[in-house]
């Protein structure tokens, strides 16, 4: 598909945007500013997303699906940094988020034999990081338990089928999505990782970031 320079335009202007709003956000959680992370954090979020509508993407179905993850992740946003306890409602929302960035790359189209590399990775490295995540999840709440490894699963699953697209950006994204929920997770439910919110943060806009260029 061609790609349209005002289109294009446009979205580097979001990305650009939304580099600045990130920034703000890391800068806020290291500092523990709440209200200029209340504003930072969505904002990243919905200028990535913003970007995403803008772009003219190798595929409309996937995009469309990639749109619908983000605004899943949005509203994870607003959840998790609520200043009551929503860890499950923002769960939730990550989860749909996840099964929508699935669909999309299924949209995209998979090649089996190029899908081989990163399930076999999946399955190997996703049950000897979750092992831990989910003893402390059973020992805080066994209720959490289901939750998190149907999340766990999903996104090992994304994990495992990205590079069936035969795209770099793609695999590239889930991995650092991956990434960034295992710290979080790690974080909350095993020990304290230094800077476990900033790190969290931190890949978390990069992973999305990644998603939303390969949809070029």
């Amino acid at each position: 598909m061609a790609v349209s320079i005002g289109s294009l335009t446009l979205a580097c202007v979001f990305f650009a945007l939304a580099g600045v709003a990130a920034v703000l956000n890391w800068i806020a959680v290291e500092r523990e500013d709440k209200r200029l992370e209340y504003i930072a954090k969505p904002a990243t979020t919905a200028l990535l997303l913003a970007a995403a509508i803008t772009l003219t993407p190798y595929s409309s179905a996937e995009r469309g699906w990639f749109v619908a993850a983000l605004a899943f992740c949005l509203a994870g946003d607003v959840f998790l940094m609520l200043p009551r306890d929503a860890f499950v409602p923002g769960l939730a929302s990550f989860l749909v988020g996840h099964l929508c960035f699935l669909a999309g790359l299924v949209a995209r189209g998979l090649e089996a034999a190029s899908a081989v590399p990163t399930v076999v990775i999946a399955l190997v490295v996703i049950p000897l990081v979750a092992r831990p995540i989910l003893r402390g999840a059973r020992n805080r709440d066994s209720k959490l338990v289901p939750p998190v490894v149907v999340y766990v699963a999903t996104l090992g699953s994304l994990l495992a089928v990205s590079a069936g697209t035969r795209s770099g950006w793609t695999v590239a994204g889930a991995a650092v999505f991956a990434l960034s929920d295992t710290i979080l997770a790690r974080n909350k439910f095993v020990r304290p990782v230094p800077h476990g919110h900033l790190a969290t943060m931190v890949t978390y806009h990069a992973a999305l970031a990644l998603l939303v260029v390969s949809l070029v």
